[in-house]
C-alpha cells in the first residue's frame, strides 16, 4: 500500500469549515480513524449549550404543562435550541419565569425566531433567535419622529442603555430603499404611521396599499399568494378587496438604534415566533470581529454588560 497522504481543504472565507483528507488506507481503517478524530474534535470544540432542564412542579416527562400548548418534550426540545454566547468555564444557572398567559408587553425584551428579510416568506437560516425591545403590540401605531418614537401618539419609553451612533436624524425627505414596508417614503429615523396588525384586525386591500401588506399575509399562509391582476388585488388568485388577519404581531427595534436590524427593515414578529422574555446579558463582544482573530476579539469584550441584567 502507498504512503497515506493527509490534505486539508478549506476555503478561506470560512474560518469554521474545513475538508481532512487522508488516502489510501486499508478496508475498514476510515471507519477507525474517522470515529477516533470525531469524538477528539466533539470533546475539543468550545460551546454553550442547555444541559439540565427543571420545571416546577413537574415529575417526568409526560406530564401536562397547564396552560401551554406544548408538552414537556417538546417544551425541552425547544428551549434546548436557545443559542446562548458566554465565554466562561463554570456551568450557570438561568431562570424562566412567566409571569402574563403569554402576553408581550411594550417595552419587553424579547427572544424570537427571526422572521426573515423584507420580502422573504422565511429566515434563509431557519431557527435563528434575535432579541430585541417590542415597541408595538397588536393594535398599536407607530410613528417616529426625529428618532423619537411615538406609540398611539404618546412618546415611548426611553430604555436606560439606548445608544445612537449620531444625533442628528436623517431628513424625513431622505428615503431609506430597505425601509419595511417595501415602498414607503420612509427612513429609519422618520417613520409611519404603521398599525401593528391584530388577529382580526381587517384592511382594505388595493393596488396602492397592496405592498404595505403582501409580505405580513404570505407570512401567514407560508407561500407567496397576493397577486395584482388587471388592476385587482388578487389572494390565491381570487380577487379581494379586504383581508382579515389570523395572528397577533409586533414591532421590534434594538436599543442601539442606528444600528440595529429591526422591525424597521424586515417587519412584524408574530406571536408564534416569540421564544420568551431575555432578563440577562451573559456576554456581550463584536461579532464582526472573526474568532480567528481572537486577541482583537477579547479586547473587544464589554465588561459593563458581563452578566448585566436587563430591564
Amino acid at each position: 500500500m502507498s504512503e497515506p497522504i493527509f490534505e486539508i481543504q478549506g476555503d478561506n472565507k470560512d474560518k469554521v469549515y474545513s475538508v481532512f483528507t487522508l488516502s489510501p488506507l486499508e478496508q475498514g481503517y476510515g471507519h477507525t480513524l474517522g470515529t477516533s478524530l470525531r469524538r477528539v474534535l466533539l470533546s475539543s470544540l468550545e460551546g454553550v449549550a442547555v444541559t439540565n432542564v427543571k420545571i416546577s412542579g413537574i415529575k417526568h416527562q409526560f406530564t401536562t404543562l397547564k396552560g401551554v400548548k406544548e408538552d414537556v418534550v417538546d417544551f425541552i426540545l425547544n428551549v434546548k435550541k436557545i443559542r446562548f454566547l458566554y465565554n466562561g468555564v463554570e456551568p450557570v444557572k438561568l431562570h424562566l419565569q412567566v409571569k402574563t398567559p403569554g402576553v408581550v408587553k411594550a417595552g419587553d425584551i424579547v427572544v424570537f425566531e427571526y422572521p426573515g428579510d423584507r420580502d422573504l416568506l422565511f429566515a434563509t437560516e431557519r431557527g435563528v433567535n434575535y432579541v430585541k425591545r417590542c415597541i408595538g403590540t397588536p393594535g398599536d401605531t407607530i410613528v417616529i419622529i426625529d428618532k423619537v418614537i411615538f406609540v398611539n401618539g404618546k412618546e415611548f419609553w426611553i430604555p436606560p442603555h439606548i445608544k445612537y451612533l449620531s444625533p442628528y436624524s436623517k431628513p424625513k425627505e431622505v428615503i431609506e430603499p430597505r425601509i419595511f414596508p417595501r415602498g414607503m417614503q420612509w427612513n429609519e429615523d422618520n417613520y409611519g404611521p404603521l398599525v401593528v396588525p391584530y388577529k382580526g384586525y381587517k384592511i382594505s386591500l388595493n393596488p396602492d396599499n397592496v405592498e404595505q401588506w403582501r409580505t405580513t399575509i404570505d407570512r401567514e399562509y407560508g407561500k407567496k399568494v397576493v397577486d395584482v391582476e388587471n388592476n385587482v388585488v388578487t389572494i390565491e388568485s381570487i380577487p379581494v378587496s379586504s383581508y382579515t388577519f389570523k395572528k397577533d404581531y409586533y414591532f421590534m427595534m434594538g436599543d442601539n438604534r442606528d444600528d440595529s436590524l429591526d422591525s424597521r427593515f424586515w417587519g412584524f414578529v408574530a406571536r408564534d415566533m416569540v421564544v420568551g422574555e431575555a432578563f440577562i446579558t451573559l456576554f456581550s463582544w463584536d461579532r464582526e470581529i472573526p474568532f480567528s482573530d481572537l486577541f482583537r476579539l477579547l479586547g473587544s469584550i464589554r465588561l459593563d454588560r458581563v452578566l448585566l441584567l436587563l430591564h
